[in-house]
């Protein structure tokens, strides 16, 4: 499949690393502040992944309402941005292009009209494309008609500036022979994975064709390669990045389930970045919400991955049927494989010794994870959603975990638990709000410590709410905690199960 690009005029000139969230329910000490600065060129482990979009030092928050009407349209989705600053993110909507922004199809510059079920923002990732030193935001749209095809997609890049997201520097990708139900643009990421570039790649995954991989050349987005397909049919994929081999590349890794398997199975593909592009390796057990971070802090990115629950040895702890999560350590071969003795990760659940609460039914533990530096100490934490726990008699309510990294490798010492019902937290926990669906865990007030975003995307009847918990020294607090919906940044609220998607 050839591809086309549309791009306004754009400098050329750094790179950060970005993966990919999606919604998938089952069933439910101060730092002195960072000083201005472009992105450093060729920065391809997770610790680089940044959302900079306007080069002044403090991450960015992307969020996606792919459910959000405009314009009267339901479900042509919207994003919203929230720059950082020294007292971290806002909902300041009284700036002009200041600290927040909401953008659609019905946004001047941007190319494409809202219509019903586009879902604008249904996927979302950042990444320096041209490498002039300012992220970019990648949108995916893939529920977009191309013509009289039907759920084609499409993909939009807002370039990033000394004055943040500007609809005066676009770029849109799509097929030039769009197919019906491609849904081009359902997972995107962005990283440096080959050799002959400054800036990152973007890669964009359909239903069709698999992956498609695009170098910024000359003011254009083009596609450079299709890499080898994983031997397992994978629907409902997840991306992430990281350079697990440290070997100055990043690698990518695609999951999601395989509907070859008599259950619900999660996998994942890996491929290796390398002077040439990305070639696939191998697949991994687990893949229902996938993350990337260096957890023991020996300079390989390791990588986390989500499991429904499990059935057998191989996958993980049969007893575990809330779901589990699994690290895969780096190290010169990459993440472990699955071939031969000691090869399985090192899977995690409720159940394990200093984990608190109990694996049941339906509790999607790992859903959705996040890996960042939380306590400043070197070593990435992990979060973890489980947006199907019930909280006490309250069902699917949700929560969300934070796992410790160490020297040693992930630990549940000092590990930690919120929900709508704990002290400080905003907000009662009720049924089916689904709390902890979207994580991420970033710094956007340039301290050194990655506070926590949850979203639960079906509070107050399905329009959405949230969440922001401090983090300290010692953890995460829920004294600070603060939690906004899609009004309080300009959006329209009604129904668009705000934070579904959230930028890793």
């Amino acid at each position: 499949m050839s591809i086309s690009t549309r791009t306004t005029r754009r400098t050329a000139g750094s790179a950060a690393v970005a993966a990919t969230a999606f919604l998938l329910l089952t069933g439910a000490g101060i730092l002195a502040a960072p000083s201005a600065f472009a992105g450093v060129p060729g920065g391809t482990s997770a610790a680089d992944r940044n959302s900079d979009f306007n080069g002044d030092g403090y991450n960015d928050l992307l969020t996606g309402a792919p459910e959000g009407t405009v314009n009267g349209k339901e479900g042509a989705g919207y994003v919203t941005v929230q720059y950082g600053a020294p007292n971290g993110i806002g909902t300041d909507t009284t700036v002009p292009r200041g600290r927040v922004q909401v953008v659609s199809q019905s946004t001047p510059g941007v190319s494409g009209t809202s219509e019903t079920g586009d879902r604008f923002g249904q996927a979302v990732a950042t990444g320096d494309l041209d490498g002039d030193g300012y992220d970019d935001a990648v949108i995916g749209t893939p529920g977009e008609d191309e013509g009289a095809v039907e759920d084609a997609g499409r993909v939009t890049v807002l370039y990033g500036s000394e004055k943040g997201l500007g609809a005066e520097y676009t770029a849109t990708v799509a097929a030039d022979k769009p197919a019906e139900g491609a849904r081009f643009g359902q997972s995107v990421a962005a990283a440096r994975f080959s050799g002959d570039i400054d800036g990152d790649q973007l890669v964009v995954l359909d239903q069709k064709s698999g992956l498609h991989v695009f170098t910024y050349h000359a003011g254009v987005l083009r596609q450079v390669g299709t890499p080898h397909s994983t031997g397992h049919t994978l629907q409902a994929a997840y991306l992430t990045t990281g350079d697990y081999d440290r070997d100055g590349f990043a690698d990518l890794v695609v999951s999601g389930y395989s509907p070859d398997d008599d259950y619900v199975m999660g996998w994942s593909a890996l491929y290796a970045g390398g002077a040439e592009g990305l070639s696939y390796q191998r697949d991994l057990h687990g893949g229902l919400g996938t993350a990337s971070g260096d957890i023991d802090g020996d300079g390989y990115d390791d990588l986390v991955v989500g499991q429904l629950s499990a059935v057998d040895e191989a996958a993980g702890d049969a007893d575990a049927p809330g779901g589990l999560i699994g690290v895969y350590y780096g190290g010169e071969d990459g993440p472990a494989g699955t071939q031969g003795p000691g090869s399985a990760p090192q899977w995690w659940s409720q159940n394990s010794p200093g984990v608190p609460g109990t694996a049941e039914k339906g509790d999607a533990w790992g859903n959705d994870l996040s890996v960042a530096d939380v306590d400043g100490d070197g070593k990435a934490d992990v979060a973890v959603g489980a947006p199907g726990e019930d909280i006490g008699t309250v069902p699917d309510a949700g929560a969300v975990w934070l796992l410790r990294g160490s020297h040693t490798g992930l630990t549940a010492v000092h590990a930690q638990s919120f929900d709508q019902n704990s002290p400080s937290v905003p907000g009662t926990a009720e049924a089916g709000d689904a709390w902890g669906a979207q994580v991420r865990l970033v710094d956007t007030d340039g301290n050194g410590r990655a506070d926590l975003v949850a979203a639960a995307p079906d509070e107050n009847a399905g329009n959405g709410a949230v969440w922001l918990l401090p983090a300290r020294s010692d953890g995460l607090f829920a004294d600070g905690s603060f939690s906004y919906g899609a009004a309080a940044l300009g959006g329209n609220a009604r129904g668009a199960h705000f934070g579904a998607v959230i930028d890793e």
